[in-house]
């Protein structure tokens, strides 16, 4: 009896937990949908990307490289003390040194057997004190070169130089969120069309199981119509998966935590231009960052060539001043440091040094190594600027041909689409009167299916591609009026 009702408490206690789980669950307030245009997700990519955040650091640190690169020029100075202790006692030399004095200010030999008495009347006594000795040292030096000029340069050069690479960085973050864009809504109208041939099919067999049942059309008819919808069920779940996994993804370049619940406002209708290759060759070939790039990086470089030549055979001068005052003994009694009779050696030094490395102007040296390894790069470099320049015509001619050809595609596919409709729509009506077979009716929904589908992926082609062409040639040729729409 109790074990029955021992169990019966067990199970009371576990749906109450239970219940309670699911009630929590249910209560637990979802992640907020999020919802974008294609210049909102810009914009916030723009704000929160990692790699974006890392450029602009790596910008900040050649900016501040930049402005205080003057402080080459600024002189080098340093302030030392120490302090010493002899492990043998100056006593005797300080007894020495106090009689000599007495005998000199007095004018007469004061005897020796007097000079401790004399010391110790002055306040000298030997101690610990005694030991130490206090040295300070201030030392300025002053580096002067005609290839400090060249580095200060340098340093501004590096900054543009930075500043072309934090701007192709906002270019890839754009292009690459404007594209997955428009591919993630290509995507959800392909689902779509596919959700709707589902239902359409699902609603077909529904009705042929109706048929089925007043006994108007054969079982094979049902069947057929149970399979076909079926068949389709699979590859709907997996487009919702892919979906899912390609959204993750965006968020992820967004900046968004994995999982946020994104909602992508807008449509895949490009805006039509018309375009020249050769005409937008001669207005913005030189807008090509990579083209920048490069340009500043053989600006940089021969920079560091004239620095490197201009020490190789001009001299450099250093400016030095010394000052080394001492403390000799009684270190350790601090009341002392404040006279200034107390220090001696408070003589300072200053020299003008000119110095030139010979060593550095032959050929085989490691200086003359480097500027020939410096000239290689450039020589590199210009080469690279060449095939760069080369590219870039390639690139505009195949977006603008791409265009072209999308531009007729998505003409062609329109005329399809309204084809494909009609013929969909003749065959349903056909279906519904039992004039045309299941199978045929699946081919022209089929049809109209790939039709639609393949006039979206038209126009996501032009977009595409007019997105490639404003990168090669860093210009915007459309982007304000979608601003406005969006």
């Amino acid at each position: 009896m109790n074990r029955k009702i021992t169990l019966g408490v067990l199970c009371v206690s576990l749906v109450t937990s239970l219940f309670a789980q699911e009630t929590a669950a249910s209560t637990q307030p979802k992640s907020e949908k999020v919802s974008l245009t294609v210049q909102q997700a810009v914009d916030y990519a723009t704000e929160h990307s990692r790699s974006l955040k890392m450029s602009q650091l790596d910008l900040e640190i050649k900016s501040r490289v930049s402005k205080y690169g003057w402080n080459i020029l600024l002189p080098s100075v340093q302030v030392t003390g120490t302090m010493n202790r002899t492990t043998e006692s100056p006593w005797d030399t300080v007894v020495s040194g106090v009689g000599q004095g007495a005998s000199w200010q007095q004018g007469v030999f004061v005897p020796q057997s007097s000079w401790e008495s004399i010391a110790k009347s002055a306040g000298m006594e030997d101690n610990e004190s005694l030991h130490w000795a206090a040295v300070g040292s201030v030392g300025v030096t002053w580096d002067l070169s005609l290839a400090m000029i060249q580095g200060i340069r340098a340093a501004k050069a590096n900054y543009e130089a930075g500043k072309i690479t934090w701007e192709q960085s906002q270019r890839e973050i754009e292009t690459s969120v404007r594209k997955t864009f428009y591919g993630i809504l290509l995507q959800q109208e392909g689902l779509k069309i596919q959700q709707s041939t589902l239902e359409n099919s699902r609603q077909r067999a529904t009705q042929a199981q109706t048929n089925y049942r007043n006994g108007s059309v054969p079982e094979i008819s049902y069947l057929q119509a149970q399979v076909s919808y079926q068949n389709l069920i699979p590859d709907v779940q997996q487009a919702e998966r892919t979906l899912a996994q390609t959204l993750d993804t965006f968020a992820m370049l967004l900046g968004l935590p994995i999982g946020t619940e994104l909602e992508l406002v807008g449509n895949i209708e490009p805006t039509y231009v018309d375009v020249d290759a050769d005409d937008l060759l001669a207005r913005y070939s030189g807008n090509n960052l990579d083209i920048q790039g490069l340009q500043r990086k053989i600006d940089l470089l021969n920079l560091q060539l004239s620095s490197s030549t201009l020490s190789t055979w001009t001299p450099s001068l250093r400016v030095a001043y010394s000052w080394n005052p001492t403390l000799g003994t009684y270190a350790l009694d601090f009341d002392k440091w404040g006279k200034s009779s107390n220090w001696v050696n408070r003589n300072g030094g200053l020299s003008f040094t000119l110095a030139w490395n010979l060593t550095n102007m032959l050929p085989w040296s490691k200086n003359q190594q480097s500027i020939a390894d410096t000239k290689a790069n450039i020589a590199q470099l210009q080469l690279q600027m060449e095939s760069a320049l080369e590219n870039q015509k390639v690139a505009v001619r195949k977006a603008v041909d791409t265009l072209k050809q999308a531009r007729e595609q998505i003409d062609v596919m329109g005329r399809n689409v309204t084809l494909a409709q009609r013929s969909y729509e003749m065959s349903a009506r056909s279906y519904r009167n039992g004039t045309t077979e299941l199978l045929d009716l699946r081919d022209t929904e089929k049809q109209l299916e790939q039709a639609k589908l393949g006039e979206l992926r038209a126009k996501n082609t032009y977009i595409s591609a007019l997105m490639d062409l404003e990168k090669a040639l860093n210009t915007t040729l459309t982007r304000p009026a979608q601003a406005k729409s969006e």
